[in-house]
């Protein structure tokens, strides 16, 4: 299988930080590239030969038109965790979305591959690290389980509906434009440096280029078809490792401090409180504190690669 002109691909979350670069490779690649989207189209993106989409990724609609004589299907889109975020909306974009987006493919005559992006957080905590691709699952929060929810599915039913795919669980991802990871760089240059917990707070990364490239190879190579793939640098770094390269090469001075996680609990339910009923994104609310909390337990896996 190969990805070159002639090649109808459909991108969900091509606006994203990890779904635009891709969406440039398959253009570069020659692909005639499709994506749904439900907000304006970014900058880096505008002017591409890009046919667009415009309407919610768990769409019925939406999705059998985008989906028309499609040949491969990159699942990017996600709902991240953010305070404003309803509960349904994980369902929705996760779990509703990939049902859809696989059956409508199973409807596609030519269709090569489905490559499905999950996360490696649906391991959650690793109690005897390291881990590969076949420890058990055990998600977290609501956008954990959601995405393993949604890759369980793929596993019983892609085989049924007679299509092939392979699952991506990608580590935290890190490049130029993230803004998730732009928060510890922020962090870096402040008098000091907060650390949730006590633990170790191994992290593992995986840049932005990497993944993609890891996408691309997933989506051609036959055996690849049904298996799933960590994603990520095999070994971890400590967070507060990662504070002080990033603190020493902006030429900031480095002081890290542990701070016990339950007094932030309860700071973010108060900001939620406060900031809802002006529609405002809270500064701090439970679900990030959450996921300070996990990061900052002594978690490792071993990654692989296709």
């Amino acid at each position: 299988m190969e990805i070159g002109s002639g090649t109808i691909v459909l991108v969900t979350g091509a606006t994203g930080f990890t779904g635009s670069l891709l969406t440039r490779k398959l253009l570069a690649k020659g692909a005639s590239v499709r994506a749904i989207t439900r907000r304006d189209v970014p900058e880096a993106l505008r002017g591409l030969p890009i046919q667009w989409f415009r309407g919610q990724v768990y769409d019925p609609e939406v999705v059998a038109a985008a989906c028309s004589g499609a040949h491969f299907i990159f699942h990017v889109a996600a709902a991240y965790r953010e305070a404003g975020i309803k509960d349904e909306v994980y369902e929705l974009v996760h779990v509703t979305s990939t049902k859809l987006l696989a059956e409508a493919a199973a409807r596609q005559p030519e269709f090569q591959r489905f490559v499905h992006v999950s996360t490696v957080g649906v391991h959650g905590h690793i109690e005897r690290p390291p881990a590969d691709e076949t420890y058990r699952f055990a998600p977290g929060d609501l956008y954990q389980n959601t995405k393993a929810e949604a890759e369980r599915w793929m596993h019983k039913n892609a085989p049924e509906l007679g299509i092939s795919y392979t699952v991506i669980r990608p580590a935290a991802i890190m490049g130029p434009d993230d803004k998730r990871l732009l928060k510890v760089f922020r962090m870096a240059t402040k008098p000091v440096f907060p650390i949730l917990g006590f633990g170790r707070c191994l992290y593992h990364l995986i840049h932005v280029e990497d993944l993609t490239d890891a996408m691309l190879v997933a989506a051609t190579k036959p055996a690849a078809d049904g298996e799933a793939f960590i994603i990520g640098n095999t070994e971890p770094i400590r967070l507060v490792d990662m504070g002080r390269l990033i603190a020493w090469t902006l030429g900031y001075r480095f002081r890290p401090i542990r701070i016990p996680v339950w007094p932030f609990f309860v700071v973010g339910d108060l900001c939620e409180l406060v900031c809802k009923p002006f529609g405002w994104e809270p500064p701090i609310h439970r679900r990030r504190v959450a996921f300070l909390q996990r990061i900052g337990r002594s978690t490792r896996r071993r990654c692989s690669s296709v």
